[in-house]
């Protein structure tokens, strides 16, 4: 197996990360609301776990990753789970992206709360059923270790990509998707490995072994059953 294989450039990836939303609401004047959202949605520096058709490795986004897209004006949406209509887009100013050591921090100042699916979002925010965020983006540069066990990724480009409010993120350190696009591009080394892996894994179980015969105790000699003796029979067997 080679471990090599990992260090190639992929596709669009995403990562999720536990989100720390603020939420302030605002009157718009008209008797209506107005939303400023805002949260990381990624962290940095900090390892977390990824799976790929050789196993698990770490990986981590390090601090200051994005800063040269983020120098680009790159064209970013906000949305839910990673699709539907946007919530906010930085080509218009409604949504605004900065780093920080801490990570990739997201906010939407002005949301409008007419908006059927920003009062859905602010709300299942503020009772805790969304907890996480998530950003896609392309890996521009990343430093591997000797031993291919930890991914650093140095630099990412977040251009037409987005931050996503999620249910449940593709959260590196608990799940992995398997893209078609990914198994495409996989070398024949290693689409072999990842078919014997599934193989393994998805094979039927064997039968539990029939147990043992077990010898039975032979069936009793039948005998005729005995009846109590009658006067007759008894005076004769005392006379002789």
């Amino acid at each position: 197996m080679d471990l090599a294989e990992r260090a190639k450039i992929k596709g669009p990836e995403r990562r999720a990360f536990a989100a720390r939303f603020e939420i302030r609401a605002k009157p718009n004047g008209t008797g209506g609301t107005r939303y400023d959202i805002e949260g990381y949605a990624s962290v940095y520096g900090a390892p977390y776990e990824m799976w790929d058709w050789a196993g698990a490795y770490d990986e981590v986004v390090r601090e200051g990753a994005g800063s040269k897209s983020l120098s680009e004006n790159p064209d970013v949406v906000l949305v839910l789970n990673h699709e539907g209509m946007p919530l906010a887009r930085t080509k218009n100013g409604s949504l605004r992206l900065s780093e920080d050591s801490t990570g990739l921090l997201m906010n939407a100042p002005d949301l409008n709360g007419e908006r059927a699916v920003v009062r859905e979002v602010v709300a299942a925010i503020e009772e805790e059923i969304l907890t996480e965020m998530s950003f896609a983006f392309r890996v521009m540069r990343q430093e591997w270790s000797p031993d291919y066990m930890q991914r650093d990724i140095v630099e990412y480009n977040i251009n037409r990509g987005d931050v996503s409010v999620v249910t449940f993120g593709a959260n590196p350190a608990t799940s992995v998707a398997l893209r078609g696009l990914d198994l495409d591009r996989m070398a024949d080394d290693q689409a072999r490995v990842l078919f014997e892996r599934l193989s393994a894994r998805l094979a039927p179980p064997r039968p539990a072994p029939e147990p043992a015969a077990v010898e039975k105790a032979p069936e009793p000699e039948t005998r005729r059953p005995r009846y109590p003796l009658s006067l007759y029979e008894a005076e004769a067997q005392l006379l002789g």
